[in-house]
């Protein structure tokens, strides 16, 4: 059975001491943040007298800003550990009530900036007393089309924690709310059926197995469905009317602009993805032939397909073969990654009843960039996990080494850039160390289908998210009903007409967490094609093109994603980059087709 938190082993979980080493030292802090903001006020009216001025009550907020994250990285993980857990309910419940009443206090800042005239900002940036916030304001005023008077900043900071409600609502009803039940095993023995444990039974060999924890999954979201269709709908609209109150065309287009990204790379990539799906195809008939399938499934499309090959990797193996995939990189790296993940306690490593599912990297300024894993040894897939989140955590790592607070954060565009990079490298080193033709046969199995999962589904979960938007802002009713008919669409353009769609399929658009954070989705894809070439341009080029690499993992947030990548070495606003990755799984597609006759 899944272990209650207080039963998980210390080493096994994160260590929250250099935040916090009490909940009470938590709630100190807290009570100092909320007794300065008050402050804030003081500089209103003002802040067009003198860079001086403006320089004193950026600095100001950004004391603010600093504290604020620390305080909420603490919440947030020690939420995480058990979404049931009533003091860690509590604190994230207090911090968002504060967070309002400081978003007010606040709301004069952007609203007086933009209204500085341009002649005397212009020679306000060219201020040496300015020179650490350029990049900052410069950005800001970007957004001066989109910036309402005070009183309406006041209202959107009144009204966020309401209208932002719905992902919580969504992760209480999914991660605690919602009884999977149990399933007998391959072994016969009882397993609890959880959202993190879905993956494990998905990859069983036993299709019965497999079929079962499918049915029964998503059972219990068609028992919800009214509800999550809701939040999802209720959420969207969110969307929308931001977009609409800042005056921008379009949900999306709002969602693309904080990082300069033209709409024609989203479109370019759904567009570039669909003229490849025959791979796509060509490989389900593949895994249908070589499985001895009359239909496919969902519930096939995980499970290895290449014969006795089952894997059982413990977490200490896993973080030796990510760093050692990862030492093209060099020692700084490597050493830094190693102790964190060991003595450092950054990773925490297992499921426990209550804890969120999947994996995220959380990173800080002046806190460790911790990673949350739901690790399990039977699935292999949790390797490459790992490798993923430490891509997250060394470029927090290194950007907050090399960039002031203002710009160190770096956006999700650039992120699963760094994160995917290093899948691609652990993928080079396992297929390089490995002599066994299964072995080889199982690792290109498992890079098509992080292609697929990374890259043509999570485009597919765009143009959804594309879809979706558009018919609210014409006005369309985001029903359950509406949600299932745009999502079946979509999937028999995905999956192709060989592929068995089951009822409950459609009811997937319902349980992806990302779409609670609009437009996130297309960067995993983004990300990738972008991680392949920099990746090919370290193991070909050597130093000159990890020291790229390195620069970008220390650049941050200091520049907008496109410009940011091409110094590193790709151009994501052409096509090249997404369709080479395509035709990278093109190609490990016809290099399994060859391996596997000679292994079934």
């Amino acid at each position: 059975m899944t272990p209650t938190r207080d039963q998980v082993q210390a080493n096994d979980t994160w260590d929250l001491s250099p935040l916090y080493t009490e909940p009470a030292a938590w709630q100190q802090d807290f009570e100092a943040l909320q007794a300065a903001y008050p402050t804030l006020a003081t500089f209103a009216g003002s802040l067009a007298q003198s860079p001086e001025r403006l320089r004193e009550v950026l600095e100001f907020e950004k004391s603010l800003d600093l504290r604020i994250e620390r305080i909420g990285q603490y919440a947030g993980l020690r939420a995480t550990e058990d979404s049931a857990n009533s003091e860690s309910l509590a604190r994230e419940a207090q911090l968002e009530n504060l967070l309002t009443r400081i978003g007010e206090a606040a709301s004069f800042l952007s609203p007086e900036i933009q209204a500085i005239d341009d002649a005397t900002f212009e020679r306000f940036l060219a201020s040496p007393v300015l020179a650490d916030w350029r990049t900052p304001l410069q950005r800001l005023r970007r957004l001066k089309p989109h910036t309402l008077s005070t009183a309406e900043e006041r209202l959107l900071a009144l009204g966020s924690s309401a209208l932002r409600a719905h992902g919580e609502t969504f992760s209480q009803l999914t991660n605690v709310d919602m009884q999977f039940g149990a399933i007998p095993d391959e072994t016969g023995a009882s397993r609890e059926l959880t959202q993190s444990s879905l993956s494990s039974f998905l990859v069983k060999r036993q299709r019965e197995l497999r079929k079962t924890a499918f049915h029964q999954f998503y059972a219990e979201f068609n028992a919800h469905r009214y509800t999550v269709a809701s939040t999802l709908s209720a959420s969207m609209r969110a969307d929308v009317f931001y977009a609409r109150a800042r005056h921008y065309p379009s949900a999306r287009e709002a969602a693309l602009f904080r990082d300069d990204v033209p709409v024609a790379v989203y479109d370019n990539l759904i567009s570039s993805v669909r003229s490849q799906l025959p791979a796509l195809f060509r490989y389900y008939d593949l895994r249908k032939k070589v499985l001895k399938l009359d239909e496919i499934h969902a519930y096939d499309t995980a499970v290895p397909i290449v014969p006795k090959i089952e894997t059982h990797v413990s977490f200490d193996q896993a973080v030796d073969k990510v760093l050692a995939a990862l030492e093209p990189l060099g020692s700084e790296y490597c050493s830094t990654l190693a102790d964190g993940l060991r003595g450092g306690r950054w990773c925490d490593r297992y499921e426990n009843k209550g804890k969120r599912s999947g994996a995220f990297s959380s990173g800080s300024f002046s806190g460790p960039p911790y990673i949350l894993m739901n690790y399990k040894e039977d699935v292999f897939s949790d390797v490459y996990t790992l490798a993923h989140e430490a891509g997250h955590s060394m470029h927090t790592w290194y950007s907050t080494r090399n960039q002031p607070f203002q710009t160190y954060s770096y956006p999700i565009f650039l992120a699963e850039v760094a994160s995917t990079f290093n899948e691609e490298l652990l993928t080079h080193h396992l297929l390089e160390t490995t002599t066994d033709p299964a072995m080889r046969a199982y690792l290109i199995n498992r890079q098509i289908d992080d292609i697929r999962g990374t890259v043509i589904r999570q485009t597919m979960f765009a143009e959804f998210e594309k879809l979706a938007h558009a018919a609210e802002e014409r006005g369309e009713a985001l029903t359950l009903d509406a949600f299932r008919s745009m999502y079946r669409v979509l999937l028999k353009d995905y999956f192709g007409e060989n592929f068995t769609l089951d009822a409950e399929l459609d009811l997937e658009c319902l349980r992806i967490p990302h779409f609670y954070n609009a437009f996130y989705v297309y960067k995993y894809a983004t990300g990738m094609s972008a991680a392949v070439a920099l990746s090919d341009q370290v193991l070909h080029e050597g130093a000159p093109a990890v020291k790229r690499y390195l620069n970008f993992l220390k650049s941050g947030g200091s520049e907008f994603p496109l410009p940011t990548l091409q110094k590193a070495g790709v151009d994501m606003t052409a096509p090249q980059p997404v369709e080479r990755t395509l035709q990278l799984f093109a190609r490990r597609v016809e290099e399994l087709e060859a391996l596997l006759p000679a292994l079934v």
